[in-house]
């Protein structure tokens, strides 16, 4: 069957259809997006002007913070503008270009997320053999491959849709092109690949849920071996990655480990791991992480904390 594409442009049903409603979002939305810039941008500038990159855990929150802006920068900034307009409009090539940078900023978040469970794993349960385990040349390998990961991920979501012929009707019940409110605009069955979309985006999630909670679980039981103080500070420091993954991989999990269908509150469960997230992610590891904190009042010597 030849492609047919008559749909230039889509049209984005928003947040909401009230305008005061609206007006409210936009106010609101628009502090979530300078707190997520700020608190990143602190953390990055924490981390790269205290030359703390030595530390692995450091070294991974520093692009987990780059990744929370990139991955923000994706949808927030088009969705506060769509707040002050009534026709939330994007190309198509715009709005595969959007499907294409959530998933592969969200996939690449996954992978660091795994991969700051595994390095408390081996400061906690091999203290001794640390620096050995996750030295400089380990880490870069292990960052490049959470990169790679989501962009294998990203590019496979992609292909699945572009090969789809869209003629009309052309408007998304969303505030932002994902995989599952544009394939409710295919004219044709999208049913095998729906499934395959599913499957790719739920073994991932799954898969790395699983990781991370078995990660942890090994952690939490080896503390009864930790001195007092160390227990203290371990649980800390872990205390922050679980309510991270918790905070993150809830709404991941209703959205993508299910069949291809949409919810009406798809939309605001949305809200939770492409704005509620990246804003929280600062706060919640200076807030919990002495170290962190420690670190930001030597390098800008104020008592903010």
């Amino acid at each position: 069957m030849e492609k047919t594409n008559n749909v230039t442009e889509f049209i984005f049903w928003g947040l909401s259809q009230n305008p005061e409603v609206e007006e409210v979002c936009f106010v609101v939305f628009s502090f979530f997006y300078t707190v997520i810039l700020l608190g990143n941008f602190l953390i990055m500038m924490t981390v790269c002007m205290g030359n703390l990159f030595k530390c692995p855990m450091y070294f991974f929150l520093n692009f987990l913070s780059f990744v929370d802006i990139c991955y923000s920068s994706v949808t927030v900034p088009k969705m506060i503008i769509d707040l002050l307009v009534k026709n939330k409009t994007i190309s198509y090539p715009g709005c595969m270009l959007q499907l294409f940078g959530v998933h592969f900023f969200g996939c690449t978040e996954i992978f660091i997320l795994t991969v700051m469970a595994y390095d408390r794993y081996v400061a906690i349960c091999k203290p001794l053999h640390y620096m050995a385990i996750m030295d400089q040349e380990r880490c870069n390998k292990m960052l490049l491959g959470t990169w790679v990961g989501g962009f294998l991920h990203s590019i496979i979501q992609v292909a699945l849709v572009v090969q789809l012929p869209f003629c009309g009707p052309n408007e998304i019940d969303h505030y932002f092109c994902d995989v599952h409110p544009v394939l409710k605009l295919a004219c044709t069955d999208s049913y095998v690949v729906g499934v395959v979309v599913t499957a790719n985006s739920g073994t991932i999630a799954l898969g790395s849920f699983v990781i991370l909670i078995i990660s942890y679980t090994i952690i939490l039981v080896s503390l009864r071996k930790q001195s007092v103080e160390g227990r203290r500070k371990a649980i800390s420091t872990c205390g922050s990655h679980i309510t991270v993954v918790i905070i993150f991989f809830g709404p991941c999990t209703f959205m993508y480990m299910r069949p291809d269908t949409t919810f009406s509150e798809d939309k605001m469960v949305a809200v939770f791991y492409t704005i509620i997230t990246p804003m929280l992610n600062p706060l919640i590891y200076t807030m919990r992480n002495a170290e962190v904190k420690n670190a930001m009042k030597k390098l800008w010597g104020r008592k903010v904390f």
